[in-house]
């Protein structure tokens, strides 16, 4: 069953006919008129068509999930799949970044749609019958594997689109750039990765689109559904350690010690006072301290104290106040407790910022293929997201896919119960394709 609205078919325009250099007073349109533009209809036929191999293709990419910078099945699997459907085909890119490049027959536009592929170190807690059950080492640990944010969706979703958008190329105007992006979760330490590595290595130099789209699940929505957000979208994501340096004692003799335990839970309470006392009531931030570890034995006082944990803003002066405040917090409780600090704190993707009028033009094409009683505007998240560098380059558009078969539940993001159901493939195909394909064809926003 479909848990699309009903279709409506779209209509040729005297503007694209007089851009193909054709007119009605000549005669009827030969193939390559106006009138061959996929419409709604034609999208949803293709769709059906593909949509039994990419839930196949879904559970392959969710059974064996890999992390980031080491998605090398996943990359092969995708390579594969471009290159079946004829494409120009580029690997290696960003270590397993993939790039397909389909190239309609008709002038028009470049525009880009972006997936990515990596998995999370969560052990799988689903009962799928296609759940993970791979495990490998993550910073020095043994941990599972799983697709614990969509991302097996997201790519799957994009496979399809390139399938149906294939189907259509002797239509087509323009050139669509399907990018598969690895290590969006980000790269091992001590390793670039994710979309900045992709600009880095030229992904925009040598094929330049006018707009970029991506989509990410959202298991806060039913499947069916689509959310979107215009303007900032998505938070900055920093990530910062601090070592809090004492002295190491018997836990009998504390005067003996500079006890780093005491000085890292004052940090842990102080570094809240930022939000609360020196930032807007009004403006979005986040500080979360999500490591705390330290010591080795309950007699013990430690001589460190690690604390690890993400800071998410939306505004560039807000974010260097939680830097230069974090510093000062860290100095002066350590001073005070006679001990010293060290901070590493790395900048991160910035936020995700969608452009206003390519949002105000893809929200009703989005509302046509689902119905307006499916579509819904949502608040700005903290969550933050890369797919913020791409659209820095060329304007940019994010949205939300329903996920959550309904009348179920399914577990939050990243935790080990995150369950997105296979509904979810054929929505987004749809809708992707055909934003996609209404850009080709109109040249988006005008």
């Amino acid at each position: 069953m479909s848990f699309l609205s009903s279709s409506r078919r779209r209509v040729s325009s005297l503007p694209i006919l007089l851009i193909l250099g054709f007119s009605w007073a000549l005669g009827p349109p030969t193939v390559a008129a106006a009138g061959q533009i996929p419409d709604d209809d034609r999208i949803a036929a293709a769709t059906q068509r593909v949509l039994a191999q990419i839930t196949d293709v879904r559970h392959q990419i969710h059974q064996h999930p890999e992390l980031g910078n080491r998605e090398t099945q996943t990359a092969a699997l995708v390579a594969e799949h471009l290159r079946e459907l004829g494409m120009e085909v580029k690997t290696d890119i960003a270590y397993t970044g993939v790039v397909g490049i389909l190239q309609g027959s008709l002038p028009g536009p470049v525009i880009s749609v972006r997936a990515d592929m990596d998995g999370l170190p969560v052990t799988e807690d689903t009962g799928y019958a296609f759940a993970s059950t791979d495990h490998t080492t993550y910073l020095g640990q043994e941990v599972g594997v799983m697709h614990a944010c969509g991302h097996d969706i997201h790519t799957a979703v994009q496979l399809g689109v390139a399938s149906v958008l294939a189907s259509f190329r002797d239509d087509l105007p323009g050139t669509v750039q399907f990018i598969f992006q690895p290590a969006e979760e980000g790269p091992p330490p001590g390793e670039k990765g994710g979309a900045e590595l992709m600009l880095e290595e030229g992904l925009f130099r040598d094929l330049r689109p006018e707009a970029v789209f991506g989509l990410h699940t959202f298991a806060e929505m039913e499947v069916g559904k689509v959310g979107y957000t215009v303007g900032p979208a998505f938070a900055a994501v920093d990530h910062f350690r601090a070592r809090i340096l004492g002295r190491q004692s018997h836990a009998a003799q504390p005067q003996q010690s500079v006890d780093p335990v005491v000085m890292a839970a004052q940090v842990v309470m102080a570094l809240q006072t930022i939000r609360s006392r020196n930032l807007h009531p009004l403006e979005p931030s986040v500080i979360t301290v999500g490591i705390v570890r330290g010591g080795e034995r309950f007699n013990i006082i430690p001589a460190e104290v690690l604390l690890e944990g993400t800071v998410r803003t939306y505004d560039p002066e807000v974010r260097d106040t939680v830097e230069r405040r974090m510093n000062e917090i860290l100095g002066g409780i350590t001073l005070a407790g006679g001990g010293s600090y060290e901070m590493d704190y790395q900048r991160g993707s910035p936020a995700t910022i969608n452009d206003v009028a390519l949002s105000r033009w893809a929200v009703p094409v989005m509302t046509r293929v689902v119905g307006p009683g499916n579509i819904t505007e949502l608040p700005p998240t903290m969550g933050g997201e890369d797919f913020a560098l791409f659209a820095n380059e060329v304007p940019g558009f994010y949205y939300r896919l329903g996920m959550v078969r309904p009348g179920t539940a399914s577990g939050g993001h990243h935790t080990p119960t995150f369950k997105a159901d296979d509904g979810s493939l054929e929505v987004g195909i749809r809708v992707m394709s055909t934003i996609l394909v209404d850009y080709l064809a109109s040249g988006g926003p005008q």
